[in-house]
């Protein structure tokens, strides 16, 4: 577990430099997850570390399988300056943590929702989870382990999650990009949904 994250964090510093601050949490039956700060011009980059210490297990199986299974870590971006975004770390952890506390496995196309504000003044409480292999390349580990995906998080408003449940997450990237979007934007409101 330990190696993993190692690899991990070494990844993250690799594609994003080095980290100007650190946060953990841990939630009672849960390892604990670390969220890193790194700051790049005029963005804020939010990354777990934690997350992908343990595969990530079908709801459904009957027993975990501790090497096999998806494993991920959570990357968000948003611009500095307007909003008070580093109150997302504990928001953030909780997401992080999500498959330990609910059995789930976070992939592309999910919608993650904390149930308030991402930070103070936000108009998101939930986030849409992109593909991976943008801004940090999957980690591929030793056999028979699966790579370490770094999961990109958009924020979604309330009328935003709600068009996605009727019409899907490609169509929900489909409308921010037509609309030319600042997924970014701390402060933005929702996109035009007809």
């Amino acid at each position: 577990m330990g190696e993993v994250l190692a690899l991990v964090e070494a990844r993250l510093r690799t594609a994003l430099g080095e980290p100007d601050a650190r946060a953990a949490v841990t939630f009672l039956g849960t390892d604990r997850i670390e969220v890193l700060r790194f700051v790049d011009g005029d963005l804020v980059r939010y990354a777990t570390l934690g997350m992908s210490a343990r595969p990530m297990t079908d709801p459904t199986a009957v027993l975990a399988d501790p090497v096999k299974g998806p494993r991920a870590e959570l990357v968000l971006t948003v611009r500095a300056g307007s909003a008070d975004t580093d109150k997302v770390l504990r928001p953030l952890a909780v997401l992080a943590a999500t498959p330990q506390v609910e059995g789930v496995v976070v992939a592309p196309g999910a919608s993650l929702d904390v149930g308030e504000p991402l930070w103070p003044g936000a108009p998101f409480s939930s986030v849409l989870v992109a593909e991976s292999g943008g801004l940090v390349e999957d980690l591929e580990l030793d056999g028979p382990m699966d790579p370490v995906r770094f999961l990109p998080l958009l924020p979604m408003t309330a009328n935003e999650a709600a068009w996605k449940r009727v019409h899907g997450a490609q169509a929900l990237e489909e409308r921010w990009l037509g609309r030319g979007t600042d997924l970014r934007d701390p402060l933005r409101g929702s996109v035009e949904l007809d």
